[in-house]
């Protein structure tokens, strides 16, 4: 699906176009010096034929790394990167997918359950141009859909703001996650000494992997944010470097919170294994203890068992085999409390 919006600067006004006048109006569209937002959401190989090479033609390797999940989805996204071609500036990032922000929205226990918490999302930037390409629903661009709803002269600031605003919304969904993941592990921290199960060990390797993925990401991301906001590619206005630093600061910090995140669960992983072992010993011991106590017993009935006529054969032998039975035991059991054993 193609959306098209178009800042009219003749007439100080913003319009969201049909996908029809794209193909209809191509080069019309093309020499004009309006404003325009073309966003791709899990488009056609057409529609990417149709913005990606007949309205800007693209390098065929950045062609490759916007269709990568399209190509091979099982390979996962794109790990994001920023590369500058003598017509556009390319972007890929990785923003956290719906179903994430839904859960956590919702206050869901099942965050760390998903498999890939992030998706890809690719972007073009031109003097007038911005495109955005995605195969999933992205709610940072429903984001920037409102935000132009709103404040629609906004759009004349030009590609490089608007696709500061998904960046700036991007990032600050990972706070409430990173929040709900903080809060999971503290939980975990509650109850690891009073059940170390397995089931406990599963989430927390479960939770593990989720970490590690967002921690991957919002590395690379930093890379790509400190790169913008350096004012290191022309196509980034000098004053909108104040709005990417100001996102590349929020990014820091975050990813600050999920390597604190990430020690974290290690240290848990290593607390569950010590309270497993512990356990285990304890076990071990109780065992080891009713089976010192009962071997004395079993000595006893298995001599006075044998069937030789020389062993007592007398009237109150039973009763007396068992009262050596139980006189071995208390013996054992006070030994043992007297060790402080028990």
């Amino acid at each position: 699906m193609i959306s098209l919006y178009c800042w009219n600067a003749g007439q100080a006004a913003g319009l969201w176009l049909s996908s029809d006048v794209l193909s209809e109006r191509l080069e019309a569209l093309q020499r004009s010096t309006d404003i325009l937002w073309i966003d791709l959401e899990n488009p056609t190989p057409d529609e990417e034929k149709l913005v990606l090479q007949k309205f800007l033609t693209v390098h065929q390797l950045t062609l490759e790394d916007i269709t990568k999940l399209r190509r091979e989805p099982d390979a996962g996204a794109h790990f994001p990167k920023v590369e500058e071609f003598e017509k556009y500036l390319f972007v890929i990032v990785n923003p956290l997918t719906r179903a994430v922000v839904e859960k956590v929205r919702a206050d869901g226990d099942e965050v760390t359950a998903q498999e890939a918490p992030t998706t890809q999302l690719s972007a073009v930037l031109t003097r007038r141009v911005l495109i955005t390409h995605h195969y999933q629903e992205v709610p940072a661009v429903t984001t920037l859909r409102g935000h132009l709803q709103r404040h629609e002269a906004r759009a004349q600031r030009g590609p490089d703001y608007l696709f500061h605003i998904i960046l700036d919304s991007m990032v600050d969904e990972y706070a409430p996650v990173l929040d709900h993941v903080t809060d999971a592990l503290e939980e975990f921290e509650g109850v690891i000494f009073a059940d170390p199960s397995p089931s406990r060990l599963a989430e927390l390797l479960r939770t593990k992997r989720f970490i590690a993925s967002l921690r991957k990401t919002m590395i690379y991301e930093r890379e790509v944010l400190a790169r913008l906001q350096r004012g290191e590619f022309e196509l980034i206005d000098e004053v909108e470097t104040a709005y990417y630093r100001n996102v590349y600061d929020h990014l820091i910090r975050f990813t600050e919170l999920i390597e604190n995140s990430r020690e974290m669960v290690s240290d848990l992983m290593q607390t569950h294994l010590s309270a497993a072992s512990n356990r285990l010993n304890e076990i071990v011991k109780v065992l080891t203890m009713i089976s010192t106590i009962i071997l004395p017993m079993t000595l006893i009935a298995g001599i006075f068992g044998m069937n030789f006529e020389p062993l007592p054969t007398k009237e109150g032998g039973f009763w007396y085999s068992i009262l050596m039975m139980l006189a071995t035991g208390v013996v054992g059991f006070t030994f043992f409390k007297w060790r402080k054993w028990i």
